[in-house]
């Protein structure tokens, strides 16, 4: 299966090709652009936060996700980041869905459940791409929500100590 992974927020960031298949053994055969590279993946736990333990090209890294895709936020070694990896199939799905009309790219949504500690947007606020919206602590760790595009904010849908579930409304830009 082919993944594109987008490291980078701004719509302009070039996605990285990753093509992944599943061997016969068990084993995985990975190539990051067209480069070939030796990974291992082993689940050491259950559970939503899925942890795993990834050994690539000799080093090991253990890592947590959280959220769903394409939108997934990754824990290694006590850092959060947050990545876009969309399939070629959700990539078909979601041109197909922009040619409809796409009222939903103009809603920006909670990676994950917790609690808005900080706003740092209004409505009627102009905005730019990778722009940080608001803060959501989750897990006791603070997690900036971007701007995935530039605009301005039409509305916002929550408050400084709401509680937020995943996926949940945050603002919807104009």
């Amino acid at each position: 299966m082919r993944y594109f992974v987008n490291l980078d927020p701004s719509p302009s960031a070039e996605p990285i090709v990753v093509d992944l298949t599943e061997l016969p053994s068990g084993a995985l055969d990975v190539t990051v652009g067209s480069k070939r590279v030796a990974v291992d993946v082993v689940s050491v736990g259950n559970g939503p936060a899925r942890p795993i333990s990834v050994c690539v090209e000799g080093r090991m890294v253990d890592l947590t996700t959280e959220g769903q895709p394409p939108e997934i936020g990754a824990i290694a070694s006590g850092h959060r980041s947050y990545v876009r990896v969309e399939s070629e199939r959700q990539r078909a799905a979601a041109a197909a869905k922009k040619v409809g009309g796409g009222a939903s790219d103009k809603i920006v949504k909670s990676p994950m459940p917790g609690r808005v500690i900080r706003l740092l947007v209004a409505a009627k606020d102009e905005i730019v791409a990778g722009q940080t919206l608001c803060v959501i602590e989750a897990m006791k760790m603070e997690n900036e929500v971007k701007a995935k595009a530039a605009g301005s904010v039409a509305d916002v849908h929550v408050v400084e100590g709401a509680t937020v579930e995943a996926n949940g409304k945050l603002f919807t830009l104009a």
